[in-house]
């Protein structure tokens, strides 16, 4: 086992910067996953990682040995990738030994290192079958156990669950959290699903536009976001945001008014300075409403749609000006078919960011 160090590094193609001087420690034996939007960056790191593109600027150290010069195959890691890449004319066990056939391992040796991954991926009746006769789960276990065969220090893992259905994707996401749990290794794996972050991780990286935003547990992120894009990545549904301004400061505390007319006033404790008419944004997660009778700001809203999903609801809906919400209630059979529908905001779950997205705490 290993961990992973970046220091400075860039990522350059051409005149195009895309990777802005990230550094980031991965512990040895911890489970990291990369987190961003499309084009933030997250796969260019880790194939930097892997050796599979050069760096511009910086250094990446694996076990403590900078690996910038270093070839793929010698950097001791293993990848899976978002498309299975099994050989087609192959049965299940020569996809499995074929990396370590080429680097002339002992038979022995082949034969106990697939043997242990077939057994850990419970894959053993699966061995003599072709890669066509395997379903998606079964094919990406396949791919994930050819990176086991080869013992690495590091697993590196590109989105290797987004070809698979929604079930499929749950029952493997199981599969590797044991998988992380029953090996101990290093993994570091890259996902634009936060369902995936905040169920496998030990500690999210948050990226967007090739830098990192946040790096934390995912409890951590969710309850306490260092800024507006990273409140509104983590948590699913999105936190709600409504433009306002400040109104009124005392000692300690803030008074905000959303900026559309007829909006609550809120009172908020912060501890840095503000002024009146400074614009700010008030976030609130869906779960965090109280019901109309609850501690805080009392805010009634038009009903747009309800899905309602058993244990609990989520409603979307607009205020009356014109901002669209998004609400979490526990299941009512009362409220179902309402078009109205009160709620109120406490100030203890209420987020505060400044116009530049920053957190003010």
């Amino acid at each position: 086992m290993a961990g992973v160090t970046l220091n400075s590094v860039k990522k350059r193609f051409g005149a195009v910067e895309v990777i802005h001087g990230v550094d980031l420690t991965v512990d040895d034996g911890e489970f990291v996953v990369f987190v961003g939007p499309s084009g933030c960056g997250k796969s260019t790191l880790l194939r930097m990682i892997a050796g599979l593109e050069d760096i511009s600027d910086g250094e990446i150290a694996i076990g403590g040995t900078t690996v910038n010069d270093v070839e793929p195959a010698d950097r001791g890691i293993a990848m899976v990738f978002q498309s299975y890449a099994l050989y087609p004319h192959m049965t299940v066990e020569q996809n499995l030994s074929f990396g370590l056939r080429m680097n002339g391992r002992p038979r022995d040796d082949i034969a106990r290192r697939v043997s242990n991954a077939a057994s850990i991926l419970q894959i053993e009746p699966l061995l003599a079958r072709r890669p066509r006769q395997l379903s998606g789960g079964q094919r990406q276990r396949v791919a994930i156990g050819r990176a086991i065969v080869r013992e690495p220090d590091v697993f590196l893992f590109d989105e290797p669950l987004s070809n698979l259905d929604a079930e499929l994707r749950v029952q493997m996401r199981v599969e590797i959290a044991r998988l992380h749990k029953e090996l101990g290794t290093t993994m570091i794996y890259v996902t634009h699903d936060q369902t995936e972050a905040m169920t496998l991780a030990d500690k999210i990286v948050v990226l967007r536009d090739g830098r990192v935003e946040q790096v934390g547990a995912p409890l951590d992120l969710y309850d306490d976001p260092a800024n507006r894009f990273v409140a509104g990545f983590v948590g699913s549904p999105r936190m709600n945001f409504m433009a306002a301004k400040v109104v009124e400061t005392t000692a300690g505390s803030v008074t905000i008014e959303t900026v559309k007319h007829g909006s609550p006033r809120l009172t908020l404790p912060v501890n840095q300075a503000l002024a009146s008419g400074d614009a700010v944004t008030l976030g609130i997660r869906p779960e965090h409403f109280g019901g109309s009778d609850g501690e805080g700001t009392p805010l009634t809203v038009k009903v747009d749609v309800a899905e309602h999903l058993g244990a609990t609801s989520f409603v979307y809906a607009n205020m009356q000006t014109g901002e669209q919400l998004i609400i979490e209630r526990e299941q009512s059979r009362s409220e179902m078919g309402r078009t109205e529908l009160t709620v109120t905001i406490p100030p203890a779950r209420a987020y505060l960011f400044d116009s530049r997205g920053d957190r003010i705490r």
